[in-house]
């Protein structure tokens, strides 16, 4: 019996081992409730790249985005569509860009980005 527990209590010690994803923010007025926190967000001269997390097998195309206008005021924030299947044995992140014609938006316009940003720490 005390080979079980030990057994036991092994296996949940090594399940509690397991890294975790990023903080998702959740929102109840978010158009998607479950934003994708990013690493970092710089708005260039031909669009907006972010940097997100990765098991190695993140692309533009796992990800979608919901831009609201409120006046002069806009939001964008960015979800993704399906998870990152892939489990590299070292953690990684990925630059992905969009470009202000395919977010719909104008350049030289002001954006609020409603995605937390996280900190590198890996």
């Amino acid at each position: 019996m005390n080979r079980r527990l030990l057994l036991i209590a092994s296996l949940a010690l090594l399940a509690g081992c397991a890294t975790a994803p990023p903080p998702v923010l959740t929102t109840a007025q978010a158009a998607h409730p479950e934003l994708e926190a990013v690493y970092s967000a710089v708005a260039g001269r031909e669009g907006l790249t972010l940097e997100v997390t990765s098991g190695g097998c993140t692309e533009k195309a796992d990800f979608v985005f919901y831009v609201e206008r409120s006046g002069e005021t806009v939001t964008l924030s960015f979800a993704r569509k399906r998870l990152d299947p892939c489990r590299s044995l070292v953690a990684a992140k990925k630059a992905i860009s969009f470009t202000w014609a395919e977010l719909g938006l104008e350049p030289h316009r002001p954006v609020f980005l409603l995605n937390p940003l996280t900190a590198w720490v890996r």
